[in-house]
């Protein structure tokens, strides 16, 4: 059995999509995961499963709740080894300090079609950015509800993904760890 973390894209969002964290553990429970565990409305699950696939996981994870919310959620599934490394690459070390302003965007796939000309051009002289393959990490010190380079990331990369700022990241590594 393996720990996995699973991260939802754009749920409980400003009404929409709407999925109550015990109706996402029951859920997850009935394709068999074990020892779900969900931290804030926002999507972020730890669970126990013998799969080894992180694709497949997030495939059935959305099948699930399209099939009982009508709605397909995006689901990034990742190892607590792949978060343990996003979080140990941390180009701002001294943005943990106040971790709602450090952003790790999870990238599905590399972002081989990134307009980088168009991402500088979106940052604020305060925000710093880097990309690696797995994740673009992003420094804004003046709020992530302000950055015009987090509203537009997605497309700017050319690749889904999800962001959650360092505070969550500690927290599902809090979580794993414990498991």
């Amino acid at each position: 059995m393996s720990t996995w973390i699973a991260l939802f894209r754009g749920i409980n969002v400003g009404g929409n999509h709407i999925l109550p964290m015990a109706e996402l553990r029951e859920a997850l429970a009935s394709l068999g995961l074990r020892e779900v565990r969900t931290y804030i409305q926002s999507g972020n699950v730890v669970f126990a499963s013998p799969a080894k696939s992180a694709a497949a996981l997030g495939d059935s994870i959305a099948d699930c709740i399209e099939q009982q919310k009508g709605f397909r959620p995006r689901v990034l599934v990742l190892t607590p080894a792949e978060l343990s490394a996003a979080a140990d690459a941390n180009p701002y070390p001294e943005a943990v300090a106040e971790p709602k302003s450090l952003h790790l965007f999870f990238l599905a796939a590399p972002a081989a079609r990134a307009d980088l000309a168009a991402i500088e051009a979106l940052r604020k002289p305060s925000e710093r950015y880097q990309l690696t393959d797995p994740v673009f990490y992003l420094h804004a010190p003046e709020g992530i509800g302000r950055s015009k380079l987090a509203a537009k990331i997605e497309q700017k990369l050319g690749v889904a993904g999800t962001g959650r700022n360092y505070r969550t990241v500690a927290k599902l590594l809090e979580m794993v760890q414990g498991a």
